[in-house]
């Protein structure tokens, strides 16, 4: 029978550091010393470089044994049961028993890899439970744009209820404060269209459509759906989660023991500021865009202030203004909408709350470019 040395001994001093040796002859092994996290190290190559086709190891002489130990063992005996051999593990005591057990029992199961060959059962499987997600969804947003109106009715029946310093709040925060960036996106919108126009244009000698080209782009289009678009971005994430960190510290709950309903107090001020505010946000980007386009048509083309305005006067029908103006409630009670239920949705931890919010811009974008898709082909079907 050879002995192994003792890992971790001292050459000099013996035994000064925590030692582990191993004995095998044949396929019995006797392990000694400390098997521990001190000497796990230098221990783990050679425990798993043990062979044999019915291993037992006898842990009889182990003076130390702590859960690093326990795990190299159950390592050796996956990785041998694995090549067809067996593994036995003799235990000195009722206490190393009982510990393998657990770390055995708190190693994680691994799931086996998927290597069956999906048919088209299976892609039709995905696709059906897709669009049944889509379908709860839209119902679920239904059912939300419902007691919102339910709630807004009920506050027209008793405006003694209604709490105004909500409102004011919301109207400054989603309104007030996303002036600037929509004032800043609809001037540079401007700028580019009234640049790019003039390229084109200039090859015709038609630079002075380059007006009619502004006002109906930003009038009509562009002017609402990018102020929704900023507004989705920063309102809808808001919404969620404010409410979503609401209801992660049972604010919630706490409402409904209080006899306070949550959708009075929490929905409708904000979906209420959001139709207040985003056709005034709308209006300030339409002003912004055509200035920003005038000024870099007098830059570019020569075409002055006023013949811009009066041409602008004269050739722009007023459809194109009502048009952009009719789609903004619309797009406020989507945005509004949407991210309050998703702040509805949020579980109790953040990362719930984190995965609520992304998802609540994302829909909300979506949904306003294919409400604003919709739009352009009932118009279009109308001749407006």
């Amino acid at each position: 029978m050879a002995e192994a040395p003792p890992i971790g001994e001292n050459a000099r001093t013996g035994s000064a550091k925590p030692a582990f040796g191993l004995e095998q002859q044949g396929d019995i092994c006797v392990l000694r010393g400390e098997l521990t996290v001190r000497t796990l190290g230098a221990a783990l190559p050679r425990i798993l470089a043990l062979k044999g086709d019915a291993l037992v190891l006898d842990l009889s002489g182990l003076t130390r044994f702590d859960t690093s130990g326990a795990w190299a063992l159950l390592k050796l005996r996956e990785q041998q049961q694995s090549a067809g051999h067996d593994v036995t593990l003799h235990a000195q005591s009722a206490e190393q028993e009982a510990l393998i057990t657990r770390v055995e029992q708190a190693i994680p199961d691994m799931p086996a890899p998927d290597s069956t060959r999906h048919g088209i059962q299976h892609y039709l499987a995905v696709v059906g439970k897709a669009v049944v997600g889509v379908g709860r969804f839209l119902a679920e947003i239904l059912a939300m744009l419902g007691v919102f109106l339910a709630r807004l009715a009920y506050l027209a029946r008793h405006p003694s209820q209604f709490r105004l310093t909500a409102l004011i709040y919301h109207a400054d925060q989603v309104g007030l404060r996303a002036v600037p960036i929509v004032s800043l996106m609809a001037f540079l919108i401007g700028v580019v269209l009234a640049f790019q126009g003039a390229v084109q244009l200039r090859q015709f000698g038609a630079e002075i459509f380059v007006v009619d080209l502004i006002a109906i782009s930003i009038l009509r289009e562009l002017g609402i759906l990018l102020t929704a678009i900023i507004v989705a971005g920063r309102t809808a994430s808001s919404f969620t989660a404010a409410i979503g960190s609401m209801k992660m510290r049972e604010e919630i709950d706490a409402m409904n023991t209080l006899a306070i309903d949550p959708a009075t107090v929490l929905f409708v001020p904000r979906i209420l500021a959001l139709l207040i505010t985003l056709p005034i946000l709308g209006m300030i980007a339409n002003v912004m865009g055509l200035f920003g386009g005038a000024l870099m048509s007098w830059i570019e083309l020569g075409i002055s202030p006023a013949m811009f305005l009066t041409r602008l006067i004269e050739d722009t029908s007023m459809d194109h203004v009502l048009v952009g103006f009719v789609k903004a409630p619309v797009f406020a009670l989507i945005i509004g909408v949407i991210g309050c239920h998703a702040g509805t949705q949020v579980g109790g931890n953040a990362e719930s709350l984190g995965q609520q919010t992304s998802a609540a811009v994302v829909r909300a974008i979506f949904a306003v470019i294919v409400a604003d898709a919709l739009f352009s082909v009932f118009f279009a079907m109308m001749d407006i």
